[in-house]
């Protein structure tokens, strides 16, 4: 094992030379706009779209509404208030002066300035030729591979592939204007130029968008996403969590997005445009037709459509691609003065007949059928101290599903957002993503109350309580139940320091071992951190998670770790060290730490043990970039890693990620 360690971190310095420092704003977003932690779902897609906005950040003096609205973590409140701010007292000077628009609280302060610039020359009001578009874009090449030093029981018996993961990506960009990009990507253990990948890598993806072309406001081909209102037709484009997702739930712009992750769910695969019409109306449609995995009945019907995107064995590889999906859709808007009124529509076939086991009490109202139909009406209003928005939808069956947001800025340091919701357990979407505790549009009501305040200069603090209830069976609930979600967070932040304590509760219920009653399944969790920020670019973080639980009897665990940003000459370093203790997976914590680009996992560790990572990247000269990140992760508690093909047979594991950019 330590020949295999000092082999790793000889490859890892062999790939640094000149370096930069990394980009802090994935651990502040992280730190602020954390997923909910019980929550599997895949932001890959999420972090890509904040990665470009980041890499192309917008002048503030020169932004319009539309511009701002990308970033999620602002509100409609703080876009109106930035806006107002910039009428009234003209071009900001400098990013220092963000702090005197009253709407922005501690948090957009910390984030913006990795979006937002500051540019003072007047704004051309000639649109760029497409000649000088193409001219001025910028090439970029990448490649990242992950190398395990340990083999799984799959490995040497059971995937039809070699155990490294790999990726490639082109890509060109030009401003926010144009972009157009291709991957290819393969997950460890999947089978290359053979078996169902004859053609080389599993995943070849490719993306292209456009915009301003005239009254096409923005065209897509390729892979793209579609976001329609607040998600009850086709799901909103970022889910990150509840004290996140309300931030921009209902806005009606820039409906169309490229699909640049690895991420198989909630894509389409064919072309969209978005077209003025006349000044207050914009058209929305697009056209899909792509293929999805799926289980299959004995009668060639599909049990299980799959996002999971693994085909490393026999049976994987018989699912990929045996099931096509044909989507088409539209939405026709209106905006103006701050109104929002939309009529939004999707059609979905499948050429074999959708047909889960519904004899299952939980899956007696799942979709069903080979066609799909779902209208809404989406609706709001934003003003500088309110916004109300909506949106009440229909399936083919004229079954329900709504939900209304109104949110509140009585004082310029204080904020509140209301939420109601209620999806009909017969409501059926194939692409509907929206707020729910449960996860899922469907079979749930429910009212949400949120609140931020800004009590003084360096304090903010921020609360929300969530109650939902769910009138039919869920999974390990044979009859209705309902769930309670409350959530409280204080930061501190002066100068170089700031700590944050975050205290979350969640109660729900869930069936006994007798499947009769209703029991108790609660997790309390706690998270306090202190970070210290140098001006030359060293970074600080010591943070305590602690989580109890209780199903029928209490699971508890606790994790110390320590994050250090060492900027040494002209690279970055940044290191991780923790120790975990817990009962069991009921009791397990979840971790941040530094990836490469375009690696967004999240990492999450039970029993009892300690984790290490080293992360290092490095800029060589003008146009290339290099990183790499070695991996540590030894048990105390276990001579055996994982279960069946997934094993490892031993207590500790080690990964190294090595990545390569080369930029023209």
């Amino acid at each position: 094992m330590l020949r295999q360690l000092l082999t790793a971190c000889l490859l890892l310095l062999t790939v640094l030379a000149n370096g930069q420092q990394t980009e802090d704003w994935e651990q502040l977003y992280d730190n602020f706009y954390t997923q909910d932690e019980d929550d599997e779902d895949d932001r890959e897609d999420e972090m890509e779209r904040l990665r470009l906005l980041a890499d192309h950040p917008l002048n503030v003096n020169q932004a319009s509404r539309e511009d701002l609205e990308q970033l999620p973590f602002l509100s409609d409140q703080q876009i109106e208030g930035l806006l107002e701010y910039r009428d009234r007292y003209g071009p900001l000077r400098s990013l220092g002066e963000l702090r005197m628009v009253s709407a922005l609280d501690y948090r957009q302060l910390k984030l913006l300035p990795y979006f937002l610039y500051i540019d003072n020359e007047p704004e051309s009001k000639k649109e760029p030729s497409w000649r000088d578009v193409l001219r001025y874009g910028k090439h970029t090449l990448e490649a990242a591979v992950r190398v395990p030093f340990y083999e799984r029981k799959g490995d040497r018996n059971g995937y039809l592939g070699y155990k490294y993961r790999h990726r490639l990506r082109y890509e060109f960009t030009s401003g926010q204007r144009l972009r157009v990009g291709f991957l290819a990507a393969q997950d460890a253990g999947e089978p290359f130029f053979a078996s169902c990948n004859r053609w080389g890598y599993d995943l070849y993806s490719f993306y292209a968008q456009a915009k301003h072309l005239g009254r096409v406001e923005h065209l897509v081909t390729g892979r793209y996403r579609v976001t329609m209102g607040m998600g009850l037709v086709v799901g909103q484009s970022f889910s990150l969590g509840k004290s996140m997702t309300l931030q921009n739930m209902g806005r009606q712009s820039q409906p169309l997005h490229v699909h640049s992750s690895r991420s198989e769910a909630d894509y389409f695969q064919g072309a969209g445009a978005t077209v003025r019409l006349w000044r207050p109306f914009t058209l929305t449609a697009f056209a899909s037709y792509r293929p999805v995995d799926a289980t299959l009945n004995t009668d060639g019907t599909a049990a299980t459509l799959l996002t999971t995107s693994y085909h490393r064995t026999p049976t994987e590889a018989d699912k990929k691609h045996n099931t096509h999906l044909t989507s088409a859709g539209g939405s026709l808007a209106y905006k103006d003065n701050g109104i929002t009124l939309a009529l939004n529509g999707v059609f979905t076939q499948l050429d074999r007949s959708l047909e889960p086991n519904r004899q299952t009490l939980y899956r007696r109202y799942d979709a069903h059928g080979r066609r799909f139909t779902n209208i809404s009406l989406s609706y709001g209003i934003q003003r500088a101290r309110y916004a109300f928005n909506g949106e009440t939808a229909l399936d083919q069956n004229g079954y329900l599903a709504t939900v209304n947001t109104l949110g509140l800025k009585p004082l310029s340091n204080l904020s509140i957002v209301a939420l109601q919701r209620f999806y009909s357990y017969r409501y059926s979407s194939l692409h509907a993503h929206s707020f729910s505790d449960g996860g899922k549009v469907k079979n749930e009501s429910g009212y949400y109350l949120g609140v931020q305040w800004q009590p003084l200069r360096y304090w903010s603090l921020s609360a929300y309580a969530d109650y939902a209830h769910s009138a039919w069976a869920r999974y390990l609930i044979s009859q209705a139940s309902h769930s309670v979600d409350l959530m409280l967070q204080a930061d501190y932040g002066r100068h170089r320091w700031k700590t944050s304590l975050r205290l979350r509760s969640r109660l729900r219920q869930r069936d006994d071992t007798t499947h009769k009653l209703l029991v108790d399944n609660n997790s309390h969790r706690l998270r306090l951190h202190t970070t210290y920020t140098s001006d030359g670019g060293f970074s600080a973080k010591t943070q305590l998670d602690a989580a109890r639980t209780f199903y029928l009897q209490s699971h508890q665990g606790w994790m110390l770790s320590e994050h250090l940003g060492l900027p040494l000459g002209n690279w970055q370093l940044h290191l991780l060290a923790a120790y975990f203790h817990t009962d069991d997976y009921a009791s397990r914590l979840y971790l941040y730490e530094h990836q490469l680009p375009g690696d967004y996992l999240s990492s999450s560790f039970y029993g009892e043990g300690y984790r290490l990572a080293l992360n290092a990247q490095a800029r060589l000269g003008k146009h290339w970039r290099t990183g790499a990140r070695l991996g540590y992760t030894h048990y105390f508690d276990r001579s055996v890693i994982g279960s069946a093909l997934q094993q490892i047979d031993a207590s500790y594991q080690t990964d190294l990620d090595l990545y390569l950019r080369y930029q023209f």
